[in-house]
């Protein structure tokens, strides 16, 4: 298990860095990060305009930065990845996967390879 991948399953908060740091939560699945930005959503603007995007994963006990990295950034459909981030959700209101498929943009966050 690489460091990404034991951090980001640790945690299911991460930093963005896009017109400033925003804090965004996240589910892991098969390799990835997935994430969701709209109505009623995290808010993260210029994400869909990214071909990449630093990321920063920190360590859930202390708050101390685990990792950085630059992610490849693609919107997704992948309807078990949406499954997956949707069983993370918090507070999940009903019909939540079928407002995200009306209204909102779910990313998947490719990972570097390990060295």
């Amino acid at each position: 298990m690489t460091v990404i991948e034991e951090g980001a399953k640790k945690s299911s908060i991460l930093w963005l860095t896009l017109d400033r740091p925003r804090l965004a939560w996240h589910a892991w699945h098969e390799g990835a990060i997935y994430l969701v930005s709209g109505p009623g959503e995290q808010q993260l603007p210029g994400l869909a305009d990214l071909d990449t995007v630093h990321v920063t994963l920190r360590s859930k006990d202390n708050g101390a930065r685990l990792v950085e990295f630059d992610a490849g950034v693609e919107q997704t459909t992948d309807p078990e990845a949406i499954a997956v981030l949707a069983k993370a959700r918090l507070n999940a209101p009903e019909g939540l996967i079928e407002r995200w498929a009306g209204e909102a943009t779910v990313f998947k966050l490719t990972v570097p390879d390990p060295e």
